[in-house]
């Protein structure tokens, strides 16, 4: 039974890809998503095929009054499928909902009346990776973020960075390594983990002695916002990174199979 959904699941998809993409969603990309005038056709008609699947699948919900437009779903939906160009993918398997908020909203957490105001501020959020199968964001931000792929700081990409570390069941900083074979994987695994680790500790090192630093200091907090901060760095500032921080950038370029230094 398992292996029959699979396929009936694997033969949507193709017809989905298979659809002509609309022109209003391209000539929206063309506008408010500047990175996909950047990629070469084949990788575009990828992208394309990723985001019908993408918008297909996944349920999109409009929250604190915001109105729920094909522009904000396409725009949202491009920046999740562009970490998962060229990739072995499920096309996030575990999300079910992505929530759009017009702009900044707070988050709900248990509170005391009277700790409202003190805490108000700590719980304002730009964007939310759950493991319970959704993505929150803020419109304006995820806009913000699609038009500007040069400043380092994109809600989109971090939170589905998160998503594609939530996975294999756990946040840490360790999504999904692709490889075949026990002694290879352990490398892999082993390299990662070395990697990331030593440049985690030298953000938080940089970070707690006020020294400017390529990475964003949030990445800082643990190894799971490195990961998502990592990502976002790695697209958006890619030469820059490929000069500070040369192993991690052929990290990720290997799980992305991308390289973006190459056509900023």
């Amino acid at each position: 039974m398992f292996g029959f959904l699979k396929r009936r699941k694997a033969r949507k998809r193709e017809e989905t890809r298979a659809r002509p993409f609309p022109e209003s969603w391209r000539k929206t990309l063309a506008r408010k998503f500047p990175f996909y005038a950047r990629l070469n056709a084949a990788d575009q008609r990828e992208l394309e095929g990723l985001i019908q699947v993408f918008l297909d699948e996944k349920r999109f919900e409009a929250c604190g009054g915001f109105e729920m437009t094909d522009e904000a779903r396409v725009v949202i939906a491009a920046q999740a499928c562009l970490l998962l160009l060229h990739r072995e993918t499920d096309v996030y398997p575990n999300l079910t909902t992505v929530l759009v908020y017009p702009d900044t909203y707070v988050a709900k957490t248990r509170w005391r009346e009277e700790d409202e105001e003190s805490d108000r501020a700590s719980r304002v959020r730009l964007g939310e990776s759950w493991d319970r199968g959704q993505v929150v964001l803020a419109w304006s931000s995820a806009l913000a973020g699609a038009a500007n792929m040069h400043d380092g700081l994109n809600v989109v990409l971090h939170e589905f960075a998160h998503q594609l570390d939530q996975e294999d069941g756990a946040a840490d900083g360790a999504p999904g390594l692709a490889c075949e074979g026990v002694k290879a994987c352990y490398v892999r695994y082993a390299t990662w983990a070395r990697v990331l680790g030593a440049e985690f500790e030298r953000l938080r090192q940089r970070r707690d002695q006020g020294r400017r630093t390529v990475l964003d200091q949030y990445g800082a907090t643990n190894p799971a916002e490195f990961f998502a901060v990592a990502t976002e760095c790695f697209f958006e500032k890619p030469r820059q990174m490929l000069k500070k921080h040369p192993e991690l950038y052929e990290e990720l370029k290997e799980f992305y199979r991308q390289d973006p230094a190459r056509i900023e």
